[in-house]
């Protein structure tokens, strides 16, 4: 151990940095693991996934609910950063649209067995509903009113219902492999167009 103090300035901001990727490493494999599993998959399974030990993920989550919970945030943040991102280096704004409404779909095929296990805590759960709409509400009015400045789609499509439209056609996903919620989606996306 160097107790000159020598790089210690160094490796703080660089730690943060490692646990920070670490972490979301986690969250992308439990994430990983949820959809094809179910969010009551075994944890042994999500380190593996993740390339970590099992105590690694109990020392980040303590309790399967807590991994839940910060899968859930992590994904909401994941798809909010994702918005801006797409209208800078997409063709279009709608184009942007599209590709974002395919990412809330991925993220809402998650949601809707982690939102299940939340149920049970009603306080929690409504906590993490607002977050949800706090941080994509806005993201998707954003990519709407580009889309609709530039002409490509109706102007008087409003988030709130457009999000709530996808999210009633993604809530029979996870329990019929013959839905195709994407090609409902894609449909009413498609719908959008100031084109049709």
């Amino acid at each position: 151990m160097n107790d000159s103090g020598e790089g210690a300035g160094h490796t703080g901001p660089s730690r943060r940095k490692d646990a920070r990727r670490n972490k979301e490493t986690l969250l992308d494999a439990a994430a990983a693991v949820f959809v094809t599993a179910g969010v009551e998959a075994p944890v042994r399974d999500i380190a593996a996934k993740a390339g970590v030990g099992v105590g690694t993920i109990y020392r980040h989550f303590p309790t399967r609910a807590d991994l839940i919970v910060a899968v859930y945030r992590h994904q909401v943040d994941a798809c909010a950063e994702a918005g801006p991102a797409l209208l800078a280096s997409s063709a279009t704004p709608y184009a942007a649209l599209r590709q974002w409404i395919g990412l809330f779909v991925d993220f809402l095929v998650t949601k809707h067995g982690l939102a299940g296990v939340l149920r049970s805590d009603n306080a929690g759960f409504d906590t993490l509903h607002a977050y949800f709409l706090d941080r994509l509400l806005p993201v998707c009015t954003e990519l709407l009113d580009a889309a609709a400045a530039a002409g490509e789609i109706h102007s008087d499509v409003e988030a709130y219902t457009l999000m709530r439209g996808v999210g009633n056609l993604c809530a029979g996903a996870e329990s019929d492999d013959r839905y195709d919620a994407r090609r409902l989606v894609d449909l009413l996306v498609t719908g959008l167009s100031a084109s049709r």
